[in-house]
């Protein structure tokens, strides 16, 4: 094999000696570095920056013919598909740019949430007094029976609380988590 080395070399030398030396490859057998046999499984997906994109684009448009675009997309290593992606893009951004604006500030995306949470409350509060309301007409119907059964007692609850009128709860009407509240 070593033999066989010398004597590619020597023969390589008198013609290609020169240009050799011009690119600065340095003197290799082909064959010391086996391929890699691997082969990955999936092939990364190639990614391009904005920068290069818009580089590409300018160059495309400064070409002339067909086979000026051509060339450059082959030397970069794309497709069409790519090129005229990228324009539809090019224009989408432009128009999207020269588009008329609202004026003011954006939107608060939890505006609906808000009205809604409001509502709610509003009507809990609206049930709550109602629940009151019922709760008083039980309390008043259930005095009378108190009274027929002998329960003339002015100190008893159903009579306190006839007296008293409908009772606003510690937490004011709102639900609240607290140990007084007994909404």
């Amino acid at each position: 094999m070593e033999a066989i080395r010398e004597m590619t070399k020597q023969e390589n030398r008198s013609s290609a000696e020169g240009a050799r030396r011009a690119s600065g490859a340095e003197d290799r057998w082909p064959f010391d570095e086996p391929p890699d046999p691997e082969v990955p499984e999936r092939p990364e997906r190639r990614k391009f920056t904005a920068e290069y994109k818009i580089k590409i684009l300018a160059e495309a448009d400064a070409c002339k013919t067909h086979s000026e675009i051509s060339a450059l997309l082959r030397r970069e290593g794309l497709y069409s598909s790519s090129l005229s992606k990228w324009r539809q893009r090019q224009r989408a951004v432009e128009l999207d740019a020269l588009s008329p604006r609202k004026r003011g500030p954006e939107p608060d995306p939890a505006v609906p949430f808000k009205k809604r949470i409001a509502d709610l409350e509003r009507e809990v509060e609206r049930l709550q007094l109602k629940l009151r309301q019922a709760e008083t007409i039980i309390d008043v119907q259930s005095v009378p029976r108190t009274l027929e059964r002998g329960g003339d007692n002015p100190n008893s609850d159903a009579v306190r609380k006839m007296k008293a009128g409908p009772s606003k709860p510690a937490c004011g009407g709102r639900l609240q988590t607290t140990p007084s509240c007994i909404c």
